[in-house]
């Protein structure tokens, strides 16, 4: 199995930028599609983000595409979310999951119950 730890969260104001990074252990990391989800106050767990495992390709919610981007460095076992131009309406618990099925479509890769392990989350805070 693979163990996932979430750091970079934080406050910071609309218009701002945080960048997330997940560091994976345990199991080869490139072995799996990895994807980012979260979960605001109040609501259910969305997708976010997600990457292949050799970050070939990449998909996007509609409400992030443009000022979100995923991506992931294999060499140091890590996955990365950049987010630029934050709205208080991503405030939310940020969760890096991963996917050990290995297949990437746009379906699957949306899907939470798709992915076997997940981090802790992190909250990210966009003030108004």
């Amino acid at each position: 199995q693979v163990q996932l730890v979430e750091s970079g969260g934080g406050l910071v104001q609309a218009g701002g930028s945080l960048r997330l990074s997940c560091a994976a252990s345990g199991r080869t990391f490139s072995n799996y599609v990895m994807g980012w989800f979260r979960q605001g106050p109040g609501k259910e767990r969305e997708f976010v983000a997600a990457i292949t495992r050799g970050g070939g390709s990449t998909h996007y919610a509609d409400s992030v595409k443009g000022r979100f981007t995923i991506s992931r460095d294999n060499a140091k076992n890590t996955l990365y979310l950049q987010m630029n131009s934050l709205k208080p309406e991503d405030t939310a618990d940020y969760y890096c999951a991963a996917d050990s099925g290995g297949i990437f479509t746009v379906m699957r890769c949306q899907r939470p119950e798709k992915y076997n392990y997940w981090g802790q989350g992190n909250q990210v805070t966009v003030s108004s």
